[in-house]
């Protein structure tokens, strides 16, 4: 059994120094801060919220993206999430949860249990998909009750979902409403190519050709139909930071609904973008040097592959020091990183929000000590998070005041 599943309660009311390594860090008063934005944000728009729980999966961090059931509806990218989340939903604070990915064979019959705890949203990009439910539905012994679905729309990630353009998009919606098996409940699109603006005009830019994109989409189905309502839904963290920006009233019948993910959380990435500042940064880990080789100019810490995860970016490395930034983690094995001196645009960018300590060329020797401990920020808090099998949750002054236990497994 993990060390940290064992006894990770024991460290409340102790200093970030004294926890075992490696350990993931979340700062609560940064996690508050960068929820309350957003959930303002979505105030004053006065649209609809769906967050998606895949970053931190933790029934803490879900009802804090909610606002404490101000929004009741999540996405989730696997079953063990929304099983997670059925503890808000017996607070009261869920209605409802969308399914992240294409549906599968597989997770049908598990989405059918829990349908009857909260309702469930599927999402749906193929025909073959629709083949699938009613097949499924065949074999089953109870009423067909159609599905909700949403369809989903590529605006440019090219990962799922298919272009308002397609000629397979108009099929798609006809099958849907010829089928027994399923209704369409609306049309959604993560716009994934926006982690590459550099700007706020640009990732504005980004979420009004997403909403342009679900709309014309949605059209077919509410011209002409003014009963009929179509959820548009919209969203990724770096559009979500420039939300109140949109313009344009949707037609109507159509109702606007923004999700995203990674915002409580941020890492690396987001601040690559210039949309939020490296101190939105929830998220650090905690490695001890393990070894410092002077003659490379380089140092051995224990957190490395499974530890960190290994995307990059723009900053250099996997992760970057914390209070050195021009240290980073320049390769990893499976157990251990190794930290190497760098210099980029973005580590003196990192200095000058921070002021963290800077000295060009700076000897590692100088810059660290076996036993010392340090804290990392890291690329991508999505998959590092996921590493992680207790979370040690501190205060502005870095002492363990909680710990909380995400989710684990698909």
């Amino acid at each position: 059994m993990d060390h940290s599943l064992q006894d990770h309660a024991s460290y409340i009311g102790r200093p970030v120094s004294e926890l075992p390594t490696p350990a993931l860090i979340l700062s609560k008063p940064v996690l508050e801060r960068n929820t309350q934005i957003l959930l303002e944000d979505v105030k004053q728009l006065g649209i609809e919220f769906r967050p998606h729980i895949k970053t931190l999966k933790c029934t803490e961090v879900t009802r804090m993206m909610l606002g404490d059931g101000l929004h009741r509806r999540i996405v989730a990218s696997t079953l063990a999430e929304i099983r997670g989340s059925l503890d808000l939903v017996k607070e009261g604070k869920i209605d409802e949860c969308l399914y992240g990915l294409p549906i599968s064979a597989s997770a049908l019959p598990f989405l059918e249990t829990l349908n009857k705890s909260l309702k469930i949203i599927l999402m749906v990009d193929s025909e073959q998909q629709i083949d699938l439910l009613e097949a499924y539905a065949a074999k089953s012994s109870s009423p067909v009750v159609p599905w909700p679905v949403f369809i989903k729309i590529d605006v440019g990630s090219q990962r799922a979902g298919m272009t308002t353009h397609s000629p397979c998009l108009p099929r798609l919606i006809q099958r849907i409403e010829s089928s027994s098996a399923a209704t369409v409940y609306g049309f959604y699109c993560h716009a994934g190519h926006s982690y590459a603006c550099r700007t706020e005009d640009a990732a504005a830019a980004v979420l009004q050709t997403e909403v342009e994109g679900v709309v014309e989409a949605a059209k077919v189905l509410v011209d002409g139909k003014n009963d009929r309502r179509i959820v548009v839904s919209v969203g990724s963290t770096p559009t979500a930071h420039v939300v109140k920006r949109l313009q344009g009233a949707l037609p109507e019948g159509m109702e606007l609904e923004l999700h995203a993910g990674n915002y409580p959380a941020n890492d690396l990435q987001q601040v690559a973008t210039s949309l939020v500042e490296p101190t939105q940064q929830a998220v650090r880990i905690l490695a001890d040097v393990c070894s410092v080789y002077p003659d490379r100019n380089e140092a051995l810490v224990n957190a490395g592959t499974i530890a960190l995860s290994k995307e990059t970016g723009e900053f250099p490395g996997f992760a970057v020091v914390v209070d050195r930034p021009q240290w980073s983690v320049v390769r990893m094995a499976q157990e251990h990183g190794i930290l190497g001196w760098t210099e980029s645009d973005q580590t003196s960018r990192l200095i000058e929000k921070t002021g963290s300590k800077s000295s060009d060329g700076e000897k590692v020797e100088a810059a660290f000590v076996v036993g010392d401990k340090v804290l990392l920020y890291i690329q991508h808090a999505c998959i590092t998070a996921a590493m992680h099998y207790a979370y040690y949750v501190v205060d502005e002054q870095d002492i363990v005041r909680e710990t909380w236990v995400p989710w684990k497994g698909w």
